[in-house]
């Protein structure tokens, strides 16, 4: 499933409406270049969790936590690693495997290969302010998605 946005309200707003979708033990594969609105994607998603917080990639940290509703979320950022044993040598395993846990992956695209089941959102520039964001997964029933499908979004299949 594919939608444009065409402003970061809206990216934020998509966000909210798709941690609508996620349920225990998920993990999202965040894809995009720098400054795709992966993070102001995620900034709905803590929303829609009932998270009120400034969210800010955790690039230098890997790993923020958040609590929300008996669940931990957990955003992690792989821009600033290169190769899958200096990824796993950290433990990042520990958190995608946590019980009561929804994991959050920016440039998710280094470790997918080794995830058995993911929701993938890739995000592609339109325009300055739109984006085009596409939805797969691995492992998941498509259907999943489909409560995005509403008005005020340009979607395309």
């Amino acid at each position: 499933m594919k939608i444009i946005t065409n402003c970061a309200d809206q990216t934020i707003e998509l966000g909210r409406r798709f941690a609508h979708v996620l349920e225990e033990k998920d993990v999202v594969v965040f894809t995009g270049a720098l400054g795709g609105g992966k993070t102001t994607f995620i900034k709905g998603v803590l929303s829609g969790l009932g998270r009120k917080v400034r969210v800010v990639s955790p690039s230098f940290t890997l790993v923020r936590h958040y609590r929300a509703q008996r669940i931990d979320i957990y955003h992690i950022d792989l821009y600033r690693l290169d190769e899958h044993p200096e990824i796993f040598g950290l433990g990042i395993e520990d958190y995608l495997y946590a019980p009561s846990s929804i994991v959050l992956v920016e440039w998710g695209e280094k470790i997918e290969e080794l995830l058995p089941r993911y929701i993938k959102i890739a995000f592609f520039y339109e325009s300055q302010d739109s984006r085009r964001i596409v939805f797969s997964s691995e492992g998941y029933d498509k259907r999943r998605f489909d409560v995005l499908r509403k008005e005020g979004y340009s979607v395309k299949k």
